[in-house]
């Protein structure tokens, strides 16, 4: 144990802040960063060597060597201060709307206009033939007038925002009529209860969790009823003995009561998917025509585009929530706008299966990703030297995002198993790469479903799985 003289000698050596910014290699670093970031970064340095010292656990060699050493510590600290920045990350899971890696992927267009939006200015609000103020919404409630024809549209930023809006707007201080089984919970914790409660509606359930009937809605109703809400349960089924009640009956009972029908359809469904596997999903359109007068859903699962809520239905309820001073706390930023702009573009005018990402990897056949894993397959044996071992096997890839939950969408999976370390370190070792890879392991072999990655990173996914190997 040092003395106190020892200790107080060894603390003098420690050479001063100011003194440790004049070395050429600390000024090298304050033109990549600012010099108040870096003059941190040293007086941490600092400080933590003198509390080594005063604690007596430093050695005259670590205070001999601080200075020369310094670059490489405070190199370690910058990495380990950006290390957990929002990164790339290749989805190999399978899962393709994965609410953890960010739901959807734009497609190219609405990625180009998002970039264009945040890097220049551009006429949000203002109109352009006029010359002065304009609406942030009006390129978007064109294009959701023509998808969805004889209503309108307008956005919020995400579908909890669409739902408390047009519950606040249509219900404050009035009853609201769920089913029990509908009480769903959206993800994060969020429950509609507790959105409805935010909104100042007030909660009335009927019927049980399995079981409910249009009689259960009729027996509720009373002078207190402000609005039946439908939640379409997207991120769950009730199977068994169960019985709900359709959007057409509760249309028919909502006009003769002279309330409106509120439906929260959720995944943001556009067009007929069953083809693809996903037969239990309805689309807007359908609901909208069932009797829904206003139906809410999000812009980032299937629909493919940016977080946003929407809300379509009759003209003059839309008017409504639009006129809430609600919405202005709820309303979509210009980024989130041009992203979605192009996204409604395309199934306005243009081929949204093959143009947005999402929908392109639902609907590829199984066939198309089982000769992409024999392609990287082949890339690995010629490549990685006989280090690891692979095999395509049958599989299932998931919708995700809180869509489809019941639906299977049937795939080929390329199976790894390294000569050496096994499967559960290789995944380890893939997650942590750069960029990170995530897979999964079943059985001792690391899977991995080509069906979540982009054609145009195979190569990277390639030399990942290479570098990962031990």
């Amino acid at each position: 144990m040092r003395t106190a003289g020892e200790r107080t000698s060894l603390l003098r050596k420690i050479p001063a802040v100011n003194t440790l910014l004049d070395r050429p290699e600390v000024q090298a670093l304050t033109s990549r960063y600012s010099r108040e970031f870096v003059t941190d970064l040293v007086r941490e340095a600092v400080d933590e060597l003198r509390s080594a010292v005063a604690a007596g656990e430093a050695r005259e060699g670590d205070v001999d060597g601080f200075a020369e050493g310094l670059m490489r510590r405070l190199e370690s600290a910058i990495s380990h201060r950006f290390s957990r920045r929002k990164t790339l990350v290749l989805n190999a899971s399978g899962v393709i709307v994965h609410t953890n890696l960010g739901r959807s992927i734009f497609s190219k267009e609405a990625a180009a206009r998002m970039l264009a939006a945040a890097v220049g200015y551009g006429d949000l609000e203002y109109n352009i033939e006029k010359g002065g103020r304009g609406s942030r919404q009006e390129h978007i409630e064109s294009l959701l007038a023509r998808l969805f024809p004889g209503r309108r549209g307008l956005a919020v930023n995400n579908n909890a925002g669409a739902v408390m809006l047009a519950l606040n707007t249509l219900a404050e201080g009035k009853e609201v009529l769920i089913s029990r089984g509908e009480l769903v919970e959206i993800g994060g914790s969020f429950r509609i209860p507790d959105v409805m409660s935010k909104s100042g509606a007030i909660l009335h359930e009927v019927g049980t969790t399995n079981r409910t009937r249009l009689a259960d809605f009729e027996k509720a109703l009373s002078d207190r009823t402000g609005l039946l809400l439908k939640v379409h349960t997207s991120n769950y089924r009730i199977i068994g003995f169960t019985e709900e009640t359709p959007v057409q009956s509760l249309a028919s009972l909502a006009r003769k009561a002279g309330v409106p029908l509120l439906v929260d359809q959720g995944s943001g469904c556009l067009i007929d998917l069953s083809s693809y596997g996903l037969k239990d999903e309805p689309t807007v359109g359908a609901l909208l025509d069932a009797g829904g007068d206003v139906v809410t859903f999000s812009g980032d699962k299937l629909l493919g585009g940016p977080q946003a809520g929407i809300l379509v239905g009759t003209g003059d309820l839309i008017a409504r929530m639009k006129s809430n001073a609600l919405y202005r706390a709820l309303r979509p930023d210009k980024t989130t706008v041009a992203a979605l702009e192009a996204t409604l573009e395309s199934f306005v005018a243009g081929d949204p299966i093959n143009e947005i990402p999402t929908l392109r990897m639902l609907s590829r056949p199984a066939d198309v990703i089982r000769k992409r894993s024999e392609a990287m397959a082949a890339g690995l044996d010629l490549l990685a030297a006989g280090r690891v071992e692979s095999r395509i096997e049958e599989g299932v890839s998931r919708v995700g995002g809180g869509s489809a939950p019941m639906e299977d969408i049937p795939t080929f999976l390329l199976a790894l198993r390294p000569r050496e370390g096994g499967a559960e370190a290789y995944e380890l070792s893939l997650r942590r790469g750069r960029p990170p890879v995530v897979s999964r392991v079943r059985d001792g072999w690391a899977l991995l479903d080509l069906r979540t990655i982009l054609e145009e990173q195979e190569e990277v996914l390639l030399g990942s799985l290479i570098a990962a190997l031990p």
